[in-house]
């Protein structure tokens, strides 16, 4: 039975940990793409938001998608979706994407905001910073107060 508050908040800790590595990796490729200094003009090619939620009265939360599609300066046709653009560009829409080189193109259609974005980030990791510090105090305490109970 003690294993039981040992192994869920371990859950919980791996849990948060792979959600900082997702927003670390969204941010690197974030920065790569605004600071290659590469842009083009792409095209939104479609438009659709996703809905999530509304079971039981809970809140709805919706997101929109683009889909957008350039040619990268070595050629080749990139296409890649993002999502939480603005619900005001449609389908044939033109933008200004930036994007990285490499074998796995980097692109954005979102404008440069490099400390907004950075201070988003640190904030959802400092959050995350704290389930993890209140996992590994609830597990140090539990065992504490186990062994002291057990002498």
């Amino acid at each position: 039975m003690d294993a039981f508050f040992y192994i869920i908040p371990v859950l919980i800790m791996a849990g948060a940990l792979f959600g900082a590595y997702r927003v670390v990796r969204q941010w690197l490729q974030m920065r790569k793409a605004w600071n290659s200094g590469l842009t083009a003009e792409a095209r939104c090619l479609k438009m659709f938001t996703t809905v999530h939620g509304g079971a039981n009265d809970t809140s709805v939360r919706t997101t929109v998608h683009h889909v957008y599609e350039f040619t990268a300066r070595d050629g080749r046709a990139v296409r890649f979706e993002e999502e939480d653009g603005p619900a005001t560009r449609l389908e044939g829409d033109f933008v200004t994407v930036y994007y990285a080189e490499g074998a796995d193109v980097v692109a954005t259609a979102q404008e440069p905001r490099r400390a907004k974005h950075a201070a988003a980030t640190f904030g959802v990791l400092a959050f995350l910073g704290v389930i993890v510090a209140f996992c590994v105090g609830f597990m140090v305490t539990f065992t504490e107060m186990n062994s002291s109970l057990h002498i």
